[in-house]
């Protein structure tokens, strides 16, 4: 196909787009264009596994350690720091999905192995009423690196189809954000009834639905078999990759902002289980129901909708450092809301609880969406061509690795200030502690470039993309590759001559064979 029939199948995307603006008809469009196994794939994962799954999973998750092993709330917080874990490893699932193919696929396969995985760990939760503290904390991180492995491969997926559909770049991202949002609110407005029917460990079990969901998009999903791959280079090209990523991060322009998304995160203390338990609690808390306890998240959702609205209307053209001072203060002033409820303050001055903790969840979501937001669009920014999914992998690799260290830190703290299942007294400390605690960051703000969030932020040098595609000329056997390789005191990107990295492709319906990039490009959404 030239370029002239490309530009017009661009323009026919574009003109039927303009008639698609409601879910419905995009949904159809992307089913026509991009087949409707890819949408059902973005579906099973962001809908059901991350959203309907994470919802409810959190939920049940705080009830399980609570009222089934019985532990305290710091260490839950501990356990739950464990679970997250595979999060924290993303750039490996995302260099196996790109560079291993299974039986000549490289997505059908894991997806199936998440399925598999998520939906054997949570049966085996939920069957066995007496089981352990390490079964069950292998058994929910085993569910988390299922759905971590559907995550990443998802969204190569969608990385791929966005590079060759770019008229629909915006719709796929419309498709995951809209089945993220949409699991989401389902998911907690039925988690607490769930809870309560089926208990905790029934409805944790319930998660190996949206595992089994992943397992049949991967049965059901429509790609081409790759063909003479070699194994033998999988390790050079592993090689490769960690170089790259490894050069880049030598860069100023890269790792500072690096140490302040870390440090700002870390530092944020999560003492979210102390205040689950005291929310639960009949005696010293308020002993809000499951029912309720859905409810507060359900609503609390919709303040993190808000939150994206009013990010995308007044606040995505702001520099990169007063989006982010206002986020620290506002998040900090925001947790005051908790401190509140915890001294009791809201009920004398009339204020009922349930009312208070709908309000508290709501504008907690919503500010922690504005503080959130910004990190995104900068690791985006941080990227350079040629390994912008498994870099931008390693930049959300490292914002989970601060939330576990965020976790860890406060389950530290409710064990110091002697937080249990039962004493109360001093939570108010650590609400106040970590409130100011997230203001320490603002201290490092510095790392931070001034420039507006639509700036490049990367070395022009490191800009220079020589897509393999635009070298290859005529039966040539070698491609320019631009591999972003340097010594201790550069970190500008060199043009290295590599032997031809294309493989073939066989498309199971036509026969037809194709040459494209081994290394395929990643794009993680978030989470």
């Amino acid at each position: 196909m030239d370029r002239q029939e490309e530009e017009d199948d661009d323009a026919a995307l574009r003109e039927a787009s303009g008639g698609a603006s409601f879910p419905g008809g995009w949904l159809r469009r992307l089913s026509r264009e991009l087949h409707w196994s890819f949408v059902l794939a973005v579906v099973a994962v962001y809908g059901a596994c991350q959203g309907v799954g994470d919802a409810v999973g959190g939920v049940a998750a705080g009830y399980y350690w609570k009222d089934v092993q019985r532990v305290q709330p710091s260490a839950a917080q501990f356990y739950q720091g464990f679970v997250s874990a595979p999060w924290v490893v993303k750039p490996i699932w995302g260099l196996l999905t790109d560079v291993v193919p299974v039986a000549g696929y490289r997505r059908r396969p894991y997806f199936l192995l998440a399925g598999v995985i998520g939906a054997s760990s949570m049966l085996t939760l939920s069957l066995h009423r007496k089981l352990g503290i390490m079964p069950a904390i292998l058994a929910l991180t085993a569910q988390s690196a299922g759905a971590a492995v559907a995550d990443v491969t998802v969204d190569a997926l969608v990385a791929q189809n966005s590079i060759t559909h770019q008229p629909l770049a915006a719709d796929l991202q419309s498709l995951c954000g809209f089945s993220s949002s949409v699991g989401a609110l389902l998911g907690f407005s039925i988690s607490g009834l769930l809870v309560h029917s089926m208990g905790s460990q029934g409805a944790l079990g319930l998660l190996s639905i949206p595992s089994a969901l992943v397992f049949l998009a991967g049965v059901l999903l429509k790609e081409r078999r790759v063909t003479d791959f070699d194994y033998k280079q999988v390790h050079r090209k592993f090689y490769k990759a960690i170089q790259s990523m490894g050069a880049t991060l030598k860069c100023a322009e890269v790792w500072r902002p690096c140490v302040y998304m870390y440090v700002s995160l870390s530092l944020s203390l999560d003492i979210q289980a102390g205040m689950f338990y005291w929310y639960t609690d009949p005696i010293v808390g308020p002993g809000f129901s499951e029912e309720f306890i859905g409810l507060v998240y359900s609503v609390g959702s919709i303040g993190s909708l808000l939150g994206v609205l009013l990010y995308q209307i007044s606040l995505k053209d702001y520099p990169f450092r007063g989006v982010l001072f206002w986020g620290q203060v506002l998040s900090s002033l925001a947790g005051m809301l908790d401190l509140i409820m915890v001294t009791r303050l809201n009920t004398r001055i009339g204020i009922p609880d349930y009312v208070f903790a709908v309000i508290d969840n709501s504008v907690s979501q919503m500010v922690g969406r504005l503080k959130w937001l910004p990190l995104l669009v900068l690791c985006s920014k941080l990227c350079p061509p040629g390994i912008e999914g498994t870099f931008y992998a390693l930049l959300m690799s490292i914002q989970n690795a601060g939330l576990l260290m965020s976790g860890w830190w406060g389950g530290l703290m409710l064990h110091l200030l002697n937080v249990t299942r039962t004493e109360f007294s001093n939570l108010w400390v650590a609400v106040l502690i970590r409130n100011l605690s997230r203001l320490l960051p603002l201290m490092l703000l510095f790392l931070v470039p001034q420039s507006d969030q639509n700036s490049m932020l990367l070395p022009a040098e490191m800009l220079q993309d020589n897509e393999s595609t635009e070298a290859r000329k005529g039966g040539q056997d070698t491609a320019e590759f631009s591999v972003l390789v340097a010594d201790d005191s550069s970190c500008h990107a060199l043009n290295v001559a590599v032997e031809d990295e294309r493989i073939k492709v066989v498309d199971a319906g036509t026969g037809t064979v194709e040459l494209i990039p081994l290394m395929n490009e990643l794009q993680d959404h978030g989470s």
